[in-house]
């Protein structure tokens, strides 16, 4: 892909952004997943040791 493609692809996806309506926009936004959540940011580990974690509070 040369800078050319690169440029007009860009230029292609502002101008549709752009004539979004405010209720689309809104709508993209809420199907992309929560950024709050600590899987989204670091993978399944910090979930698998909170669930080990609870597993071990559980038992004992």
């Amino acid at each position: 892909m040369n800078q050319n493609d690169y440029v007009k692809f860009l230029t292609e996806e502002v101008v549709k952004y752009m004539h979004m309506s405010k209720d689309e926009k809104q709508q993209r936004k809420e199907s992309k997943p929560s950024k709050k959540s600590s899987v989204y940011w670091f993978g399944l580990l910090p979930f698998a040791l909170k669930m080990f974690k609870r597993k071990r509070i559980n038992n004992h």
